[in-house]
């Protein structure tokens, strides 16, 4: 794909126009680190474009702000006060949307993990954002607390222009069928191989 050109260009009926506009289902899944950072980057330009952007993060503890966080946060703090860039949210578990991993009992982690999804649903059925971070989604759809089937159903009929970007291992391959862009990490070197802890603006 030279200069972002398409190897091919399938006899769709569709403009170069809405070829181009056309919403995608990003999944970044693996094993290495690297997929929520890959994320959040992409949300960062749909900002840029003045979208509405939603983060749900689904594993990462509330008490845990990472850096992405702080800095959509202010972004959305800017657009607020000057119109710069577009609204954000950013919904954590333990912050009334989600669960805490630390409290209750694996279905009351399920039933949590499902009434996320069912907002996040809501709010594509509804055309709420122009990009939405499912951040370590893939966990509850391997866990089976989130049906696949439901998920792939909801994301082919979504309307609008709304991208949809999941991360966390272990990606079923359904999702990854239905996805129009699935990236998957691996690992060559990683400095926590040779006893180096985890550090600031580097894991957060």
């Amino acid at each position: 794909m030279p200069q972002g050109q398409p190897t091919a260009v399938p006899a769709d009926g569709l403009t170069t126009r809405q070829r181009r506009n056309r919403p995608l289902v990003v999944v970044h899944t693996g094993e290495m680190k690297g997929k929520s950072t890959a994320a959040f980057g992409l949300a960062l330009r749909g900002w840029n474009q003045g979208w509405s952007v939603g983060v749900f993060q689904f594993v990462k503890s509330a008490k845990w702000r990472v850096g992405e966080e702080s800095a959509f946060r202010a972004l959305g703090r800017l657009h607020e006060q000057s119109g710069e860039g577009g609204p954000v949210e950013w919904h954590k578990m333990g912050e009334g949307w989600s669960w805490s991993r630390k409290k209750g009992t694996e279905e009351d982690h399920a039933a949590a993990a499902l009434e996320g999804w069912q907002e996040i649903a809501r709010r594509i059925g509804e055309q709420q954002h122009g990009i939405y971070v499912l951040d370590e989604f893939t966990y509850p759809l391997h866990w089976g607390w989130v049906d696949v089937a439901e998920v792939v159903d909801v994301l082919n009929r979504r309307e609008g222009h709304q991208h949809v970007v999941i991360t966390g291992r272990y990606a079923p391959q359904q999702l990854i069928d239905a996805a129009d862009l699935v990236m998957q990490t691996s690992k060559v070197k990683h400095p926590m191989d040779d006893g180096q802890k985890g550090q600031k603006g580097i894991e957060w």
